[in-house]
This record gives C-alpha cells, sequence and structure tokens, in this order.
C-alpha cells in the first residue's frame, strides 16, 4: 500500500505503516482461518472448506472489519478507560471473529458462484476453482459449511462477548449476504445477461452483489468498537462508497489486466455478456467515476469525526488504485 494522503484524520496522527499494520492482522487473521475452518468436518468436506478459504484472497473484507473496529475505538469514550482487560478482550475477540466471519461468506459466495450452474469459471485465487478440484458436489457442500460456520463463528460459546453484541453481528452479516445484499445482487446479476441496464439499475446490482457485503465489513467492525451514532453513519456512508468503487475497479480490471495477474479469468463479463461499468460508461468515465467515489468515501472518513482513520482511508486508496 503507498503513503496516505493527509485528511483530518492524518494530520493529527503521524504517518501509518500500512504494510505492517496490514501484515500484522492478516497474521492474525490467517492464524483464525486455519485454526478454525473445516475443523472436524467428515468425509472430506473439511479438505474442500479449506481449499475455498486458505492460501488465497486480498482478505480485504477482514482488513475493513479490523480497521473500522480500531477507528471506532479511537473515539470511544471508553476506549482509554481502565477496563481490567476482560471487556478489551471481549471486543478484540468480537472483531476477529466478524472478520473471520466475513472472509468465510466471501468465500462461500465464490464457491458457488464460480459453478457451472452460476458463472462456470475454472479459475480462482490463481487456482482451480473448487468444484474443478473436488466435484459440484462437494463445492455445493463447502459453501454450505462455510456460509454456516461463520454465524457459528459469530456466536461463540464460554466468552464475554454481549449476546446482544452476537446477535446485531450476527444481523448485520445476514442482511449483506442475503436477499437484501450479496444474494439479491447475484440474481440480478445472472437476470441481466444480455440486457440493456441503466446506471442507476447497475450501480444497484453493484451495491447489492459487491458493495453490501463491504459495506457490512465496516459497520461490524464500528459495531463491535462502538462507534457513536454520527461515526456509524458516516462509516456507513463510507463503506458504501467504497464498496461501489470496489466492483467499478473490478469491471475495469477485467477488461484491461490478464487472468495471471487478476488470479482468475479475464474478460468473462464481455464474454458472457453482461453489463459492467466498462460497457456502460466507456474505460475513461469509468476510472473518472472509480476516482469520484474514492472522494467520496475520503470525505466520509472525515465527517465521522474519529481522530484515526488512517487504516480505511489506505484500505480505500488500495481498492481503487490495485492492479489485481
Amino acid at each position: 500500500m503507498s503513503a496516505l494522503p493527509m485528511t483530518s484524520s492524518t494530520a493529527l496522527n503521524p504517518p501509518l505503516d500500512t504494510n505492517l499494520w496490514s501484515q500484522n492482522h492478516l497474521a492474525r487473521v490467517e492464524q483464525a482461518l486455519s485454526l478454525w475452518v473445516g475443523d472436524g468436518a467428515p468425509a472430506g468436506l473439511g479438505d474442500a472448506m479449506r481449499y475455498a478459504v486458505l492460501d488465497g484472497g486480498k482478505r480485504l473484507r477482514p482488513l475493513l472489519v479490523l480497521a473500522a473496529y480500531e477507528g471506532a475505538r479511537s473515539g470511544s469514550s471508553d476506549s482509554t478507560a481502565p477496563e481490567g482487560g476482560a471487556v478489551q478482550a471481549a471486543l478484540d475477540e468480537a472483531a476477529l471473529r466478524a472478520a473471520c466471519a466475513v472472509e468465510l461468506i466471501h468465500a462461500y459466495s465464490l464457491v458457488h458462484d464460480d459453478m457451472p450452474c452460476m458463472d462456470n469459471d475454472v479459475l480462482r485465487r490463481g487456482k482451480p476453482t473448487v468444484h474443478v478440484q473436488f466435484g459440484e458436489a462437494q463445492a455445493l457442500l463447502a459453501g454450505d459449511a462455510l456460509q454456516a460456520f461463520a454465524f457459528e463463528l459469530l456466536t461463540p460459546d464460554n466468552t464475554l462477548i454481549p449476546a446482544a453484541t452476537q446477535a446485531a453481528l450476527c444481523r448485520l452479516l445476514a442482511r449483506a449476504a442475503g436477499s437484501a445484499g450479496m444474494a439479491g445482487g447475484q440474481a440480478i446479476d445472472l437476470a441481466s445477461v444480455g440486457v440493456a441496464l441503466t446506471e442507476a439499475q447497475l450501480r444497484q446490482m453493484h451495491r447489492l452483489k459487491t458493495g453490501a457485503l463491504l459495506q457490512g465489513s465496516v459497520l461490524m467492525g464500528a459495531l463491535c468498537g462502538h462507534a457513536a451514532p454520527a461515526a456509524y453513519q458516516a462509516l456507513s456512508d463510507y463503506g458504501a462508497a467504497m464498496g461501489l468503487a470496489f466492483q467499478v475497479v473490478d469491471d475495469i480490471l477485467d477488461v484491461v489486466a490478464d487472468s495471471a495477474t487478476l488470479g482468475k479469468t479475464a474478460g468473462k463479463d464481455a464474454a458472457a455478456d453482461k453489463p459492467t461499468y466498462v460497457s456502460l460508461l466507456g474505460l475513461e468515465r469509468a476510472q473518472a467515476y472509480a476516482q469520484e467515489l474514492l472522494a467520496e468515501a475520503h470525505a466520509a472518513l472525515g465527517r465521522s469525526g474519529l481522530p484515526d482513520t488512517r487504516a480505511l482511508a489506505a484500505l480505500a486508496d488500495m481498492v481503487v488504485r490495485r492492479s489485481h
């Protein structure tokens, strides 16, 4: 990740070593996923689950959870209060479990999206897709199991995480993943092949299909960090802008990058006659729109009133400036 631009939060804080920040958090997420995913699953199901989740992916969604959690905690009135370690440990645990849960939902969606009944893709994260490696039936079960396990992670036994927090996290994730979010967006996507959508229709499809889970990741982190209502709304606006920007850039990369760089099949949207921001707006206008959404995301962080949003700002920059 590149150095951060100067914003209202970065002006008050020293520069953030974003590479070190992300490496530290990624190590925690990878360790937890490796420990939890597929543990005890029978008949080879665990192998398929682990194949779908481990050793690949940018882990953007978990990083958004943890960045929003840290940003919210920086502005929390009790962020410096002595808590005996127990309450803070519970908040940390909730954020880590939320980070892993959103990655499991994302991974399950990729497993199902790649199957022949959906996008029929053979390459994901630089390796054969799960149904190619394990067969369609096992891939379907692996996706189902990952989705269920995401909610199990959010509701652990023997924890200090308040039951109300567990329930609120489950609701946020369910809404982001269901008919009002990712699944609904995928349904629109499948129904839109060969259809000329308006920009508003395309925006709505992508806000659901891709943006909802990214925005949900931010909100889950904000919830764990006890964000005040105004900060929570600003982080929601940030997540919405950044989530849509991610899909706009995805549409651009599908045109300008190759499969080896992307780690998935390039050019498949055009080949499948799917509407994209590039097909609707043209490449240059789509690139400009991504920059406009990035500015919206930074403006929302400025409205949050949180003392430290450097990590969230860096992640927004990474989303728009990425090459894969």
